[in-house]
């Protein structure tokens, strides 16, 4: 490996890496948080910031005697710039040291892209299929053309409630510790104002039920009976109003639409559910759980997300400008200067494969070069021997 000096370099700003789905936003962060705080990369910023927690808490009596053992703890500063749920997958937009102060403006101001598939038929707790079954509804009645007209109706400025399995705080407490543990809500869930940009529904596979997705089942107690859900004490999102845009109300008198068509008893639904699948602008804020129960409800049946990729927010995007994790486990000479200009200069205007390629490209010349160099001699006497070769005939002699 090539030991080059330390450079104080300043690794401070915002870049974006792909979260994978099945692992939450903050245990992602962690893990990205753990690398770069062995990383050498961020030795130099690493000792600043220690070395100023030393200076702080040293000169409190409280902390004079544990200062060095908490400021040797300290990791580099790290948050991101809005939450992927652990189903989700997709950009999540990370600031670094100074950096972090910038992710506000990703957090309540900018736009951002989703591509969701969903099954229609089923409505449950928190929205996707990590949830329990709330209802089952009938879907045959549901055409193509039905989904594009409900669609439309969501386009432009909406009032939107978010999910109960939400990280929103209620006096101090989030939304999904009250669903979890069965408490009701001190107060109802405050409706926000949305903007969605845009929906484009995917034709290729709408309505179909060739799909990977397996249908969710309901739980079942020890009597072989589907239990009741969770959240019998707080409201569902099919207790919401359901919130068409201004725009298109400004256009359409059509404000109501009928209830949910519930399953006759002994009915029951297919094996496989009919799928949406779109891609969604959407303002900052907006939840694509809500935004597909509501869209279900408009087709009077209900939906449920399977899948979700968030393939954009601000100027990150996907197979452009946003790192992956994997590309963190090569050398550091490689990504380092990569991720070091992305920080500095942002991800406007930059081809992250070209550069990780290039930087990879000059590594490997580099540790070439260094192989290549001829090992230096030494004159002893008439003859000239390697280093090696006089350490190889030292040693004999200590020896003899």
């Amino acid at each position: 490996m090539i030991r080059r000096a330390l450079k104080k370099t300043k690794m401070n700003g915002v870049f974006a890496i792909y979260k994978p789905s099945g692992i939450s936003s903050a245990n992602f962060i962690n893990d990205i948080q753990d690398l770069f705080t062995n990383s050498r990369k961020f030795a130099s910023d690493l000792k600043a910031a220690r070395d100023k927690v030393y200076y702080d808490l040293s000169r409190d009596k409280k902390w004079q005697k544990r200062a060095r053992k908490k400021a040797d703890s300290t990791k580099v500063k790290i948050g991101h710039g809005g939450t992927l749920d652990p189903l989700a997958s997709g950009v999540l937009v990370v600031g670094v040291g100074s950096g972090t102060k910038k992710l506000q403006y990703y957090l309540a101001e900018c736009q951002k892209t989703y591509e969701t598939k969903a099954l229609l038929g089923i409505s449950t707790t928190t929205g996707d299929s990590e949830g329990e079954i709330i209802t089952k509804n009938e879907t045959e009645h549901i055409t193509p053309e039905l989904v594009i007209e409900a669609t439309k109706k969501f386009i432009g400025d909406i009032k939107q409630t978010p999910p109960i399995f939400s990280a929103l705080k209620v006096n101090g407490k989030p939304l999904y510790e009250y669903a979890r543990e069965g408490l009701p809500l001190p107060k109802g869930i405050k409706v926000r104002d949305v903007k969605v940009h845009d929906i484009s529904v995917v034709l290729d596979d709408l309505l179909t039920k060739d799909h990977e997705f397996t249908k969710l089942e309901s739980q079942l107690d020890e009597n072989g009976v589907p239990k009741e859900h969770g959240l019998m004490n707080n409201p569902t999102l099919n207790d919401s109003p359901l919130y068409f845009s201004r725009q298109y109300l400004e256009k359409s008198d059509k404000s109501k639409v009928n209830n949910p068509r519930i399953l006759a008893d002994g009915e029951e639904l297919p094996e496989k559910l009919p799928l949406i699948h779109f891609i969604s602008d959407v303002s900052s804020g907006t939840y694509i759980r809500s935004l597909i129960s509501d869209i279900g409800r408009a087709l009077e049946s209900s939906a449920y997300m399977v899948e979700l990729i968030r393939s954009k927010q601000s100027e990150w995007e996907l197979n452009k400008n946003v790192f992956k994790f994997e590309d963190f486990k090569k050398d550091e000479n490689i990504w380092g200067p990569v991720l070091q200009k992305v920080l500095k200069n942002g991800g406007e205007n930059i081809n992250l494969a070209e550069e990780l390629d290039e930087a990879e490209k000059t590594f490997k010349e580099a540790t070439e070069d260094e192989d290549d160099e001829p090992t230096e001699k030494v004159s002893v006497g008439d003859s000239e021997k390697t280093e090696d070769e006089i350490h190889k005939k030292r040693t004999i002699d200590q020896v003899d």
